[in-house]
């Protein structure tokens, strides 16, 4: 609650801007001043403060009927078993798989879902899609849609309206993937965005980061570190789901490198170390293959965000 934006609470916007001239930008900056302060700042009665003061202090009532909901399913029986439900609102959750396992195909597919009404067992908001190495596509995105929910997309109009409500930014370096994730806040609000997704997290760091060089090592986990901490705040304070995607790292030695014929790229970035909730052995699941995904990638939950 202290981190929330005045503007967010219900004050007029001259009044937020009258408050920011004096540094006060959130409820914990406004509940920190006594009354005295306030009616000095606002040139408001002592009465018009103590209004303000409720506001900022209000707690809002919720019923069972309009809590948010705990997870999006993905659709995939098999994966949604594993997950206890599906993909977890309010937390972030890692995609990882060798390249072309079809984790971009995941996500587009996430970001339909993310579209569709609640009674279909969407989330009937936005979606904001981080695409970092530019392998996201318009046009499978609709046949993705058409493919898998061809009684609800029977209409180009339906088409139109779900793919105007996945906002998609092309970030190719870390200062322009840190900086639209840090203005996403207003962006959530304005465009009603119930899904995050950065495809790839770490595409941006294997390009401008040399893991041999120690100083560049410190950098990279600096920006991680941030980028994270920021990821997991909006995940949070908007109880809405962040997908990551990432490659494996593949590491071979002794008998086996001098065996091996052909070795896959692989990211020398590993943001969940193996931990969470991995799911393997789904490659031959039919909902999975029936649906273009021909190997599904490894899902893990949760260890990247918890990092110090």
């Amino acid at each position: 609650m202290g981190s929330k934006k005045l503007r967010r609470v219900g004050l007029s916007q001259e009044l937020c801007d009258r408050l920011n001239r004096h540094h006060i930008v959130t409820c914990q900056d406004f509940l920190c001043l006594s009354p005295l302060e306030l009616t000095k700042m606002t040139g408001l009665s002592y009465r018009g403060v103590h209004e303000l003061l409720c506001m900022a202090y209000g707690l809002k009532m919720q019923t069972s009927a309009s809590l948010s909901p705990v997870f999006l399913a993905t659709t995939l029986s098999a994966l949604d078993e594993a997950l206890h439900g599906g993909v977890a609102c309010g937390s972030l959750t890692e995609i990882t798989g060798p390249p072309g396992c079809g984790k971009t195909q995941f996500c587009m597919m996430m970001s339909i879902l993310a579209t569709l009404p609640t009674n279909m067992g969407g989330l009937e908001g936005g979606v904001v899609y981080i695409d970092t190495e530019s392998a996201f596509s318009a046009e499978r995105l609709v046949e993705i849609a058409e493919s898998r929910f061809p009684r609800y997309f029977n209409t180009e109009e339906k088409l139109l309206l779900t793919s105007s409500k996945v906002h998609l930014y092309r970030e190719l370096s870390c200062d322009e993937v840190l900086q639209r994730i840090e203005s996403l806040e207003e962006e959530i609000i304005s465009k009603r965005v119930k899904l995050v997704i950065i495809d790839s997290v770490a595409s941006v760091v294997r390009k401008e980061f040399d893991a041999q060089l120690q100083g560049n090592m410190r950098e990279r986990n600096k920006f991680l570190a941030r980028e994270a901490a920021t990821l997991k705040y909006l995940a949070e304070e908007f109880s809405i789901p962040v997908i990551l995607t990432n490659q494996i790292t593949t590491h071979l030695s002794g008998a086996l490198a001098s065996q091996a014929d052909l070795v896959s790229p692989a990211d020398d970035l590993s943001l969940s170390e193996g931990k969470g909730s991995v799911l393997e052995g789904l490659k031959s699941d039919t909902d999975v293959q029936s649906h273009g995904l021909s190997s599904l990638p490894h899902v893990a939950r949760g260890d990247w965000a918890n990092r110090p």
